[in-house]
């Protein structure tokens, strides 16, 4: 069993799939990370490398094509990625989707408790740069998206399961999710 993961910034993704991977005992692969430290090697910030990736491709396809391998040569893990649903079809695919407003506070509040940036992303002021800088991220990914692949990322018909968590903790997200995932394997 394949599931591709992904959603809105803040909106629970990464704990989710690490729950999920161990809940069900699958490989868990992150290509949000990926990206990170593609930037950091580079000496840039995810929002640098998203910039460029506006105009240069390599930015996405280094990752995009690791994801669509993993799609033909494995047949069971989790995967959480903006493009993941599309690359690896054969996949239950999950879109998670927040109140930016609550993401963003998720966010900020994860930065400010963290002793490393994890997410190499900088140090927000407040919760509304943070949501501004999320803004900024879902219009990037939007557009590379679009351009490369001529897909709209944020189009839910794309999934097979959409949930808000703007008013759920990780423990329900996982519930929902792990639900869905039973049925899923009943059916498939």
């Amino acid at each position: 069993m394949i599931i591709t993961i992904t959603g809105l910034p803040g909106s629970g993704k990464s704990t989710a799939a690490d729950a999920l991977a161990k809940k069900f005992n699958l490989k868990r692969y992150y290509i949000g990370g990926l990206r990170r430290e593609m930037a950091k090697e580079k000496g840039l910030t995810l929002k640098e490398l998203n910039e460029i990736g506006e105009t240069e491709d390599w930015t996405d396809k280094l990752v995009d094509d690791y994801q669509k391998k993993l799609g033909e040569t494995e047949d069971s893990f989790i995967i959480e990625g903006r493009t993941s649903f599309f690359l690896i079809p054969n996949s239950l695919k999950i879109f998670l989707t927040v109140d930016l407003q609550v993401g963003a506070e998720r966010i900020f509040k994860e930065i400010k408790n963290s002793t490393q940036d994890k997410r190499n992303e900088g140090q927000f002021a407040s919760v509304e740069e943070t949501l501004e800088s999320l803004k900024n991220r879902i219009s990037s990914d939007t557009k590379r998206y679009q351009k490369y692949y001529n897909i709209d990322i944020l189009d839910q018909k794309h999934y097979d399961v959409v949930l808000s968590t703007t008013s759920l903790n990780p423990d329900e997200v996982v519930q929902i999710l792990s639900e869905k995932i039973e049925e899923y394997r009943l059916n498939n």
